[in-house]
């Protein structure tokens, strides 16, 4: 042990203090000491001490009272307690430990055994603040990571947001063939990139445990149609055939976290996709266990591609890992899309695997938990509803946004959509604009100058409460991704959340919910 290890004995008995301090002292610690339990109390607090000697029978305050008090007190209760005892009976050995004590030490001592002990406990308690001190490292170092990963998922969406937001008002205007095709590449590239920063998001967050699940009633026929349509043009472009095969067994409405599904469905889709030079790709879904108030699914997906040798199966799981380092070069992805499907199997409670043979296909299996709703419709259906009686309707927005890239995207799409729209660009002006005219709705960022989009936010929401005003619709509209942006965004006042880049049926679905 260290020579500036301090050491606190307390022994209302002064022969008693004068043995430990001679066996101390050839160990070169530094000690303190104490007669009384009040005297041991009060020294505890003003000095910092590595390890407390305490004797139980004193005259003032008994050894139980005194180490009760210095756990109850934060500056001492992390201080090893060993107790001096002449009382040898388990019941108040047991009691000594209860009220925190780390050991004991019976009389009359053992030279031998007292060393042991102190420098036992001496040892652990160096090794307990080692411990402290790497976690507090690690916590400070991964709290760096997440405001990099969230400094760079804003960084690089808002520019996303202008190729992606120009692209939906570009794809509805009379292109060439050449340009047609131009224009193709452009939104594949970007869908891409798009991709590959949620894959490092989506790992960052379950990697740091953040990752939640949702639980809404949902159609898995409509979900499943949703994907097929959302992959519709690269299987056209690969002259595929896509099929489909829910059985009669599966529940029509389940409860579940939708889009983690589609997520692990699109992502296996795609791997098929890039793999399957040609023939077919077929989703099929099977109950394999179901009870009464849940089920659980069955999902494969099994191409006609170029396989999978058995060797190369093993890496397809692990982080960062693909079947051939060339995989990369050639398709392109972070190798990140079946470690993600993986853990989102894992939160809903199931597992995930391959069979393949090289030349003959593959087989992408994973099961997931579900429950089973009552409901005859599920949440998605009733949108639609919503949006279909709405989508007619015109409304006068106004867009809070700093960037003039993305003030122009959202104008041009909002417009694309038959709306008014009016632009502040920051939260002040926001507000001012507010104030003197009347909106149905606004689209907020957050990260702006003068006031960000939560203060401004607040500033309404008081406005409304204050003056007995119509509450105005508030949608975040933000580059901010990261697990609890969402969550900051509703405890401003804001009724509702969508990330940048997004889609122009995105935004017609907020508008129109």
């Amino acid at each position: 042990m260290e020579a500036n290890t301090k050491i606190l004995i307390v022994d209302d008995m002064q022969s008693n203090i004068n043995l430990i301090t001679n066996i101390l002292e050839k160990s070169k610690f530094k000690f303190a000491t104490a007669n009384t339990g009040k005297s041991a109390i009060s020294k505890a607090k003003s000095t910092k001490f590595d390890l407390i000697l305490l004797d139980i029978m004193m005259p003032d305050i008994d050894g139980f009272e005194v180490c009760k008090q210095l756990k109850s007190n934060p500056v001492t209760k992390d201080v090893p307690i060993i107790f001096l005892t002449a009382l040898k009976d388990t019941d108040n050995i047991v009691k000594g430990f209860q009220l925190g004590a780390v050991d004991y030490i019976s009389k009359p001592f053992n030279k031998h055994e007292l060393l042991a002990r102190v420098n036992t406990h001496l040892m652990l308690k160096k090794t307990q603040n080692e411990l402290v001190n790497a976690k507090k490292k690690a916590e400070i170092a991964n709290e760096f990571k997440s405001t990099f990963l969230a400094n760079m998922s804003h960084e690089i969406r808002t520019p996303l947001n202008g190729i992606i937001g120009t692209t939906n008002v570009i794809q509805n205007t009379k292109l060439s063939e050449q340009q047609r095709e131009l224009f193709d590449i452009i939104v594949t590239s970007s869908d891409n990139l798009v991709t590959i920063v949620n894959d490092i998001l989506d790992f960052s967050k379950i990697e740091a445990g953040e990752m939640k699940l949702e639980k809404i009633d949902f159609s898995i026929s409509k979900e499943i149609s949703n994907v097929k349509m959302i992959l519709k043009t690269k299987v056209d472009q690969q002259k595929l055939e896509l099929i489909v095969d829910i059985k009669p067994t599966v529940p029509h409405i389940l409860i579940g976290d939708t889009v983690r599904l589609k997520q692990i469905l699109i992502n296996l889709v795609n791997n098929a996709i890039k793999f399957t030079k040609k023939g077919s790709i077929k989703i099929i879904v099977d109950s394999v266990e179901q009870k009464k108030t849940d089920v659980k699914l069955l999902f494969k997906v099994i191409d006609t591609g170029i396989g999978i040798p058995k060797e190369k199966q093993n890496k397809l799981f692990k982080a960062f890992s693909q079947a051939d380092t060339s995989t990369t070069r050639k398709f392109g992805g972070t190798g990140l899309g079946l470690v993600i499907s993986k853990k989102i199997c894992a939160l809903m409670n199931g597992e995930i695997g391959v069979e393949s043979k090289e030349g003959e296909g593959s087989t992408f299996w994973f099961t997931a938990k579900f429950g089973i709703s009552e409901s005859k419709e599920s949440n998605t259906e009733n949108s639609k509803k919503k949006s279909i009686k709405n989508k007619e309707k015109q409304f006068k927005i106004l867009v809070a946004e700093d960037n003039l890239i993305n003030q122009k995207v959202a104008k041009f799409n909002l417009e694309e959509l038959n709306q008014e729209v009016e632009i502040a660009e920051n939260g002040k002006i926001a507000l001012e604009k507010y104030k003197s005219n009347k909106y149905d709705l606004i689209f907020m960022d957050c990260q702006m100058p003068e006031i960000d989009g939560y203060e401004a936010t607040k500033r309404i929401r008081k406005i409304e409460k204050e003056e007995n005003k119509k509450k105005t619709r508030i949608i975040a509209m933000t580059a901010n991704a990261m697990k609890g942006d969402k969550e900051k965004c509703f405890k401003a006042g804001m009724d509702d959340f969508i990330s940048k880049p997004f889609k122009l049926n995105e935004l017609k679905d907020k508008l129109f919910e």
